[in-house]
């Protein structure tokens, strides 16, 4: 049987809830949707733009805004910026009201894909440290989702199949 609730791609920065996000789409002919894509369509900048000239209080504002939007629609896909879930008021609608599912990694893997990465303004310029706080912080976050798929040694494939396998099962 197949859901008819909008799937919620969420985790960290780098965790490819956009790469899977779109596969799992293509593959189920869902329309897919990347929150900070569309972000960066209403303003015309992209998000490292908005930070640097805006500041994040804006950029999480018009984040809301935008994805209480989009979660209205029905049985899409939607690829959540990382600080996203963080948003008391987006995971509450989430968890009511859709599939959520949290790519989780091993933070090495998460801090080697997105360190010194220009288009992640709160990766670009952190440390180590800083990034595996940043991480253990939201993944406390994350873990309320309602699934959690392990991304450790998968491919994309394998990783989709597990989606799929979810998603069907809903």
């Amino acid at each position: 049987m197949k859901s008819k609730k909008n799937i919620v791609f969420l985790g960290m920065m780098g965790s490819g809830k956009t790469s899977i996000g779109k596969l799992f789409s293509k593959k189920l002919k869902l329309d897919f949707y990347d929150t900070d894509d569309l972000i960066e369509k209403e303003l015309g900048l992209s998000v490292s733009e908005i930070f640097d000239s805006l500041g994040e209080k804006k950029f999480r504002e018009l984040e809301e805004k935008v994805t209480l939007r989009i979660l209205n629609k029905k049985s899409i896909v939607i690829s959540l910026g990382g600080g996203t879930f963080l948003n008391k008021i987006i995971r509450k609608n989430i968890l009511e009201n859709h599939l959520s599912i949290w790519l989780k990694w091993q933070d090495e893997i998460l801090i080697k894909r997105i360190k010194n990465n220009l288009k992640r303004p709160l990766a670009s310029k952190a440390t180590t440290k800083e990034l595996t706080n940043l991480i253990k912080k939201r993944s406390n976050i994350y873990s309320k989702s309602l699934y959690k798929v392990e991304c450790d040694n998968l491919s994309k494939q394998e990783l989709l199949k597990k989606v799929i396998k979810i998603y069907e099962n809903n």
